[in-house]
């Protein structure tokens, strides 16, 4: 196609239908000479944000380069051109750079305890009281993000537990703030909750513990929450497999059941959702619609899981959306994702950067 591009028709999330070009791979909103046109009467849509995915890790652990190109990719066929990585084992920097592949933000590597993670996917600290410093280290080095294990199956107790003193992580997270870094972390049960919350932390992953009472005091904080529900379908079947922690398969069970109420409680009560699909591991590259169908069947508007995965995330990610100037990141629709989430299946292009995608 030619370097200009023009599309008309309804913009997202404003939903005014208005003309925009494409020149030297941003938008306009000032006419373009020889312009071609990508679609009229169309539906254009911020491009997708998975806020949880990992471009580096297989079912296996840390992947190649080469194979975290080719998750990449599938996570742009899906619509998705903009990745937070939640952590991640490898240095994907040379993805980055990479003007065909959706960008990636950088949270480091998940820093955990020994014994006290997936092996080979993150730091392992040999003590706790550690854990500041390697803060300090993550986000230094990463793109305004770090990424804790926040709590892990403990085997001698059975169950889950979690990893960090409460004095441990709010200086931790004091440290990544005086950094200009946010904190997210991995929480599956409930007794990690309390101490992460009160730690001033700015995220948390899956979250499927948090009570009615947590998740308001996430909305008053402004703690956001990115539940990776289709990552959760996965529980019941980590807990056949865990015979000899009959305490931790029925914890996990349990969990799985109660997630979806969990959500619908978050939802009401206003804490900030986002869509991740936590690809990588258990989950493919370029689910992330099924994730955002989830949302909405625990609560969201078709809307509402819309922008948790498109222009609210963006905000929340310091990223534009469909703006003048902004980089032209975004896809193009025939019909209205906001009256039928399928749609987002069937873009008619993928504009990564002003260049047209399959």
């Amino acid at each position: 196609m030619s370097t200009a591009l023009h599309a008309a028709g309804v913009v997202l999330p404003g939903g005014e239908s208005r003309d925009l070009w494409i020149t030297g791979g941003r938008i306009s909103f000032e006419p373009v000479a020889d312009a071609e046109t990508l679609g009229r009467d169309v539906f254009l849509v911020p491009g997708l944000v998975d806020a949880h995915c990992h471009p580096g890790i297989g079912v296996g652990g840390p992947v190649s380069l080469e194979e975290a190109t080719e998750q990449a990719l599938a996570d742009r066929a899906a619509g998705t051109l903009l990745i937070r990585d939640c952590g991640l084992p490898i240095d994907v920097r040379p993805l980055q750079r990479r003007a065909d592949l959706p960008t990636i933000i950088r949270a480091g590597k998940h820093l955990a305890l020994a014994k006290r993670y997936i092996p080979g996917l993150g730091i392992e600290l040999d003590d706790p009281s550690q854990l500041p410093e390697a803060v300090a280290e993550q986000a230094r080095d990463g793109d305004g993000w770090v990424k804790l294990v926040g709590d892990w199956i403990d085997r001698g107790a059975g169950d889950l537990a979690p990893l960090w003193p409460d004095d441990v992580l709010a200086e931790a997270v004091k440290v990544a703030h005086d950094l200009g870094a946010r904190v997210t972390a991995h929480v599956f049960g409930e007794a990690a909750l309390p101490g992460l919350i009160a730690s001033g932390i700015d995220c948390l992953e899956h979250g499927t513990g948090l009570s009615a009472d947590q998740l308001a005091e996430l909305a008053r904080n402004d703690v956001a929450l990115v539940p990776t529900l289709i990552n959760i379908e996965n529980f019941p079947g980590i807990a056949d497999k865990a015979g000899k922690y009959p305490a931790y398969a029925d914890h996990m069970r349990a969990l799985h059941a109660g997630v979806g109420e969990m959500v619908a409680t978050a939802i009401e009560a206003g804490v900030r959702v986002f869509a991740g699909s936590d690809a990588g591991g258990m989950v493919e590259h370029g689910r992330l619609v099924d994730e955002i169908e989830a949302l909405h069947r625990a609560g969201m508007t078709r809307e509402a899981a819309l922008a948790s995965a498109s222009w609210a995330a963006r905000d929340w990610l310091g990223h534009p959306g469909i703006a003048d100037g902004a980089p032209a990141d975004l896809l193009v629709y025939a019909s209205d994702p906001r009256e039928d989430l399928g749609v987002l299946r069937h873009p008619e292009h993928i504009v990564l950067g002003g260049v047209v995608y399959a």
